[in-house]
């Protein structure tokens, strides 16, 4: 576990979150993970939040392959997935599932992101696919560190012009540079789940909802949910975030789930 020092007048440590939420979304990767691995004390943390009542929504850009099996067999209502190209939800023993873009859409906008995978492989060095793709249905993602040595911020910053220079979308995470075509994103996802799947209101999802995470691709939930929290090590991006979350806790990873879960399930009990 490594903790950090709260440096910023601008976030506030989780201890001061006063008011329960109803849904808890988050990020999965270094947020839920520690080095790549779901460890006890947040999947424990995940189980406690959810028999004590709250709707748990995982928001990743990992794929489609992963997303099923998390909907179907993770204490969670639903997952939102390849950085909102989906949403899945098990519900009554049926798994219901929306993309923002139709099937044949997909199938052409892979066909172009081939050709981008070819070209960053040629002009950045040292990256790779992400071990993942073969699991995805809307999304190229680079990986800059997880499998492979870490790279330069001016490479990944390079993977994203690529992608950009062709028309795609391109989010940075903690580990991978995703792309993709198409107007969506975690946000726009997030709030049409939550409309369609649990009839919530605009004004609800603001006033009801938190959302913890990690890294930069983060920032735009940041920006929006009052109640927005990093783990810890989201400060290691602090020079690369311009909205930082409210609060942050003092553990990293998935420790510091764990941590923000413990302090709401206090708030409950009070």
């Amino acid at each position: 576990m490594t903790t950090f020092e709260l440096d910023s007048e601008m976030m506030k440590n989780i201890s001061e979150i006063t008011h329960r939420p109803q849904v808890i979304l988050t990020d999965i990767d270094d947020t839920l993970t520690d080095e790549g691995q779901l460890k006890s004390a947040a999947y424990s943390a995940l189980w406690k939040l959810k028999t004590a009542g709250f709707k748990i929504i995982p928001v990743t850009g990992r794929p489609a392959g992963w997303c099923e099996m998390i909907a179907r067999q993770w204490p969670v209502d639903g997952v939102v997935g390849e950085n909102g190209a989906f949403y899945f939800r098990y519900f009554q023993k049926k798994m219901r599932r929306h993309f923002e873009i139709p099937e044949n859409d997909r199938i052409k906008n892979q066909k172009k992101l081939k050709l981008i995978e070819s070209e960053i492989l040629q002009k950045v060095p040292g990256t790779a696919v992400a071990s993942d793709q073969f699991s995805r249905l809307a999304d190229l993602a680079i990986d800059f560190c997880e499998d492979v040595p870490r790279i330069s911020e001016d490479q990944i910053q390079l993977i994203k012009k690529i992608f950009e220079d062709h028309g795609a979308v391109a989010k940075i995470s903690s580990i991978h540079v995703n792309g993709w075509f198409g107007n969506y994103d975690k946000l726009s996802m997030i709030k049409k789940m939550l409309i369609q799947e649990f009839k919530m209101t605009p004004e609800q999802i603001m006033k009801n909802c938190l959302f913890v995470g990690d890294s930069p691709n983060d920032e735009p939930l940041f920006s929006f949910f009052t109640q927005s929290v990093g783990v810890a090590n989201v400060l290691n991006f602090k020079d690369q975030i311009k909205h930082m979350p409210a609060f942050v806790t003092s553990a990293s990873g998935g420790e510091g789930f764990s941590e923000l879960a413990e302090v709401l399930l206090r708030i409950q009990q009070t």
